[in-house]
């Protein structure tokens, strides 16, 4: 951040008083630009035995499988982006059962929240960002082609815990992956 959005004003980084982290803060009115977290949010949903999953269509990840899921918008509560995600990436209408898995990414500063959801019709498809949507089962599921660590983390804790018809909430803080040299 270059400039303050309220006044144009040049902004400085700095650790304002009575705080203990940086901040970028305006120079002519003293405005304090805070940073947060991006909320991914998604579901997993599900129709008998299998789960629905889309290919994506943009990067990152471009052809790999994920849960319908992207950023929480302004205004909508985690559910209602949820299943405002679905519809967008899979043209799939959901319920929500409930918060099933929350992953704290803080080093690309993000937290997922995966919920459990039901198909309420087979009436799916691939949305603008899905090259292609599809049921599996848990042997089908492409694991070895699945773009993300929180999906692949809820699929294997949703698939070990429904034979027991018995879900409990996920967490965790997930940190990067050393990359071979």
């Amino acid at each position: 951040m270059k400039y303050c959005s309220a006044c144009g004003a040049a902004v400085e980084f700095r650790i304002p008083a009575d705080d203990n982290r940086a901040r970028h803060i305006c120079t002519a009115c003293n405005m304090i630009h805070y940073q947060n977290p991006r909320m991914v949010i998604g579901s997993i949903p599900q129709w008998e035995d299998k789960v629905l999953l889309c290919r994506r269509a943009i990067e990152p990840q471009y052809g790999k499988w994920t849960l319908p899921g992207g950023f929480m918008e302004n205004g909508e509560s985690t559910a209602q982006a949820a299943i405002r995600e679905t519809l967008e990436e899979a043209c799939a209408r959901i319920a929500i059962i409930d918060l099933y898995s929350m992953y704290s990414l803080p080093y690309i500063n993000q937290v997922h929240l995966l919920f459990r959801a039901e198909l309420l019709d087979l009436n799916f498809g691939p949305g603008q960002e899905s090259l292609e949507v599809k049921l599996f089962s848990e042997t089908e599921i492409p694991w070895d082609d699945l773009a993300f660590r929180p999906v692949r983390y809820s699929l294997e804790h949703y698939f070990a815990e429904r034979g027991k018809g018995q879900f409990t909430l996920h967490t965790g803080e997930l940190v990067p992956v050393p990359h071979p040299a």
